[in-house]
C-alpha cells in the first residue's frame, strides 16, 4: 500500500483550533458514495434532510477523560502526562502514561502536576517497550480530577498562550459529545462533537433511529501509522461495548429497509467487527484491532458520518475504503480549495 496515495496539502489556517460557537453550524460536505460525486454542501443541522425516514443513526457514547496533566520534573523543567487508564498491574494509584519532558525519562523520575491552586506528586516507577510508563500518584486525590482536555498535539501546539481557565472550560466542554456516559477515552469520537440535542430529537420526530455504541479510543489516535500495523493489518487494540438493543435496533432497521449511519470512524470500526454474513451484529464487549484498509467489505454500515482526517492515517484510509480512494481524495482537494476546517474541531463529511 502506498501512503502518498493518502497525502494532501492543507493551509495551516485551515486546521480548526476553536469549535465553531453552534456545534451543528459545521459545514457538512456530502459525498455520493455510488456515484463518488459531490452532491451538495450543506451544514449540520440539515442533517435530517439528508437521511430518510427509517435509516438508524449510530454513535459512538464514549466519554473523553480528563486525562492531560500539566507539571514539573522535581529536577526541574516542564512535563506533560497523558493518563490512559489505570495500570494493569492493579497496584494502588499507578496509571498508565504517555509522558513529554525535556530529557531522558527513567524510573525514579518524580513529578509535580499542578491545576489551578491544587498540586499532586507522582513518581515514574516503570517504563514499558511501547512508549508508555508507569506513573504512581501520592495522596489521595484522583489524578483524573486535576486534568484538561487531552486535545491533539496540532492544535495544543497552536495554542501555547491560550490555556486560562475560560479556554480550558471550554475545551472540557466542547472536546465532548452531549451524550457521552461511559468515561475512558482520551481523544473524542470527533464526528459526534457536532450533533446536539435539539438535533438529536429533530432527527426522531423525522422517523430516524439513534443507538449507541461504546469505544474507548486510545492513544494510538495520536500516533503515526506504523510499518508493524501495515504489515500485520491490525490497529492498536481499544476496548468497545455492542449493547444487545443496538443490536436489535439494527436488525429492525434492515429488516424495514433502512440505513445504518455510521457517526464517526470509532462506531464503524465496532460495528464491522461485530458484523455478521447477514447485516446485522452481534452484541457484546471486549478488545479490537479492526484495520479496515481499501479492499475490506463494509457488511453493516451504508453511511458514514466523519470529520477530515490527517493525510496518511488509519481514519483516513477507512473513509477510503468506504467510499474508494479517487472520490474521497477528491473530496478533499475540494475542502480544502473550499476553505473547509479540518480535524477534530472541524467540518464533517456525509457518505450515503
Amino acid at each position: 500500500m502506498d501512503l502518498d496515495e493518502y497525502a494532501f496539502e492543507l493551509p495551516e489556517e485551515q486546521i480548526a483550533q476553536h469549535p465553531l460557537k453552534s456545534r451543528d453550524a459545521s459545514r457538512l460536505l456530502r459525498l455520493d458514495r455510488s456515484s463518488g460525486a459531490i452532491s451538495g454542501e450543506h451544514r449540520v443541522h440539515e442533517l435530517p434532510e439528508l437521511l430518510s425516514p427509517g435509516d438508524l443513526l449510530v454513535v459512538n457514547a464514549t466519554q473523553v477523560l480528563s486525562a492531560r496533566l500539566l507539571g514539573q520534573k522535581a529536577s526541574g523543567g516542564r512535563a506533560e502526562a497523558l493518563l490512559m487508564g489505570a495500570d494493569p498491574s492493579g497496584q494502588p494509584r499507578t496509571y498508565r502514561a504517555l509522558i513529554r519532558s525535556g530529557g531522558r525519562l527513567r524510573v525514579g523520575l518524580k513529578f509535580t502536576f499542578t491545576h489551578e491552586e491544587a498540586s499532586l506528586e507522582a513518581e515514574l516507577i516503570a517504563l514499558h517497550t511501547d512508549g508508555e510508563a508507569t506513573l504512581l500518584f501520592a495522596g489521595a486525590q484522583d489524578p483524573l480530577s486535576m486534568g484538561e482536555a487531552p486535545l491533539p498535539p496540532y492544535i495544543q501546539k497552536a495554542r501555547p498562550t491560550e490555556n486560562g481557565p475560560e479556554q480550558r472550560a471550554e475545551d472540557l466542554e466542547r472536546y465532548q459529545t452531549v451524550y457521552a456516559r461511559a468515561p475512558g477515552a482520551i481523544a473524542a469520537p470527533t464526528a459526534g462533537l457536532h450533533l446536539t440535542r435539539p438535533l438529536l430529537e429533530t432527527l426522531a420526530s423525522a422517523d430516524i433511529g439513534y443507538a449507541e455504541v461504546i469505544l474507548h479510543v486510545g492513544a494510538g489516535t495520536f500516533r503515526p501509522l506504523s510499518e508493524e500495523s501495515l504489515r500485520l493489518g491490525t490497529l492498536h487494540s481499544e476496548h468497545y461495548q455492542l449493547p444487545e438493543d443496538t443490536a436489535e435496533a439494527i436488525e429492525r432497521t434492515r429488516a424495514k429497509g433502512g440505513r445504518v449511519i455510521a457517526v464517526g470512524t470509532t462506531t464503524t470500526r465496532v460495528l464491522e467487527a461485530r458484523a455478521t454474513d447477514a447485516g446485522g451484529v452481534r452484541p457484546g464487549e471486549g478488545q479490537t484491532d479492526l484495520f479496515i484498509r481499501p479492499g475490506d467489505r463494509f457488511r453493516v454500515v451504508d453511511g458514514l458520518m466523519t470529520n477530515f482526517h490527517l493525510p496518511r492515517s488509519s481514519l483516513l484510509l477507512l473513509v477510503a475504503a468506504f467510499a474508494g480512494q479517487a472520490p474521497v481524495m477528491a473530496a478533499y482537494r475540494h475542502a480544502v480549495q473550499s476553505g473547509y476546517r479540518f480535524y477534530s474541531y472541524g467540518d464533517a463529511m456525509l457518505i450515503v
